[in-house]
């Protein structure tokens, strides 16, 4: 019984990194109704921003943790100011293609620089001894990794269901035209959103780098592994994504504890989530959460 908490508490660890890691499609998606191809990218250059900080001056992590989503939140609003900005109003499929040239610009960039290569970890900052209950155990990086997420996304919630520029943003994803009949400024909803998206990649980036170490492929397949997590949960639900996550965090820990692990089966743990989310999808088209739209004829 033991080994099946242990799986549970596996499950929500990596759902909650996924949930996490998902955040920012819901984001851009909630807001602009884009899909950013280059959030793996982000996300690693918010890791790699961290260690940077961190080893190469000297800077305590949590400070560097901190400065980190501040970087890659202008860095994110900077992009959009530069490669997007000039693309509202156009066919969604342009911007689309557009993130993807930014992806493969980043994959350069990062590529020029030592960590496009070489993997590298951070500095020991928390106890090694795991937490230990009822047989169950959970290192301090994973238990760290798992408030922040909650806080983070116990904080997004809290922005788009109270908060005025929150609630421009989803007046901007449902309407853009009646938004900007009652003073919402399209642009600056749009850049704020790629901004928030860019802090969480960089935390996501961050706890993902210190539970896996940091690498570059690792970090940039992220942006696409989340990517179901994301369907499931519905492209513009928040809680949607946190749902979402935890389930094929779940699905994908007892797939290679159980299948993989005792009845001698190789992959399952990779294969299994899609299936799974086929099936979901052939009753839920729009996601667990998605908003269903319905177009007037």
């Amino acid at each position: 019984m033991s080994y099946f908490f242990q799986l549970v508490v596996s499950g929500i660890v990596v759902g909650s990194i996924y949930a996490l890691s998902a955040l920012g499609f819901v984001l851009i998606y909630k807001s602009s109704r884009v899909l950013n191809i280059a959030h793996g990218q982000i996300i690693a250059a918010g890791a790699f921003i961290v260690y940077a900080l961190t080893v190469w001056a000297g800077i305590p992590i949590i400070i560097s943790f901190m400065a980190s989503m501040v970087i890659t939140f202008f860095l994110a609003m900077s992009v959009e100011r530069v490669f997007l900005r000039r693309l509202i109003g156009e066919p969604i499929i342009s911007v689309i293609m557009v993130t993807i040239g930014l992806m493969s610009i980043l994959d350069g960039l990062i590529y020029l620089t030592p960590f496009g290569s070489m993997n590298y970890s951070f500095p020991e900052f928390l106890p090694s001894t795991p937490i230990s209950l009822g047989g169950v155990s959970i290192s301090w990086t994973q238990m760290v990794g798992v408030v922040i997420t909650v806080i983070l996304i116990g904080t997004f919630s809290w922005f788009f269901k109270s908060a005025t520029l929150g609630i421009s943003m989803r007046a901007v994803s449902d309407d853009q035209l009646a938004s900007m009949s009652v003073g919402i400024s399209i642009p600056r909803v749009f850049g704020l959103a790629w901004a928030m998206a860019g802090l969480s990649a960089a935390a996501a980036g961050a706890i993902i780098g210190n539970i896996t170490g940091l690498n570059f492929e690792t970090l940039r397949a992220f942006g696409i592994t989340v990517f179901p997590v994301v369907i499931l949960g519905g492209l513009d639900s928040i809680i949607g994504a946190v749902v979402a996550g935890i389930i094929m965090g779940l699905i994908q820990q007892f797939a290679a504890g159980y299948l993989d692990g005792n009845w001698g089966l190789n992959g399952t743990a990779d294969v299994l989530p899609y299936i799974i989310l086929l099936i979901i999808l052939l009753f839920k088209p729009h996601g667990l959460f998605g908003t269903h739209e319905i177009e007037r004829v």
